[in-house]
């Protein structure tokens, strides 16, 4: 696979997308920052920290994969949704909505 993905994340999954590079980028670095900021949380866990800062801190980790989430969602439907639709792939839309009441669960 190109621009450093692991080749074994097509495997993973039934179903794919080719991402540009930008958005390859901006979803790894999302993810990367996410990451940083469990391990944090971890750390001050290990640290015996204040239970409010570790509240403060994972209430940051959550906006921050709601973000990331909003962000992959709306170019979800803004790609693979509209094209599908486009070519009558009407289950898609049934697939979105089934996916959006989870999220808002």
């Amino acid at each position: 696979m190109d621009r450093d993905r692991p080749a074994e994340a097509a495997a993973c999954c039934e179903r794919s997308k080719e991402r540009g590079e930008e958005e390859y980028r901006d979803l790894l670095n999302r993810l990367s920052r996410i990451e940083g900021q469990i391990r944090g949380i971890r750390g001050m866990v290990e640290r015996s920290a204040y239970c409010i800062d570790i509240l403060n801190q994972v209430s940051a980790a959550g906006n921050a994969l709601n973000s990331f989430t909003k962000v992959l969602l709306a170019s979800h439907i803004r790609s693979c949704v509209a094209e599908d639709v486009r070519e009558g792939r009407e289950d898609k839309l049934e697939e979105l909505v089934n996916t959006l009441q989870r999220l808002m669960k």
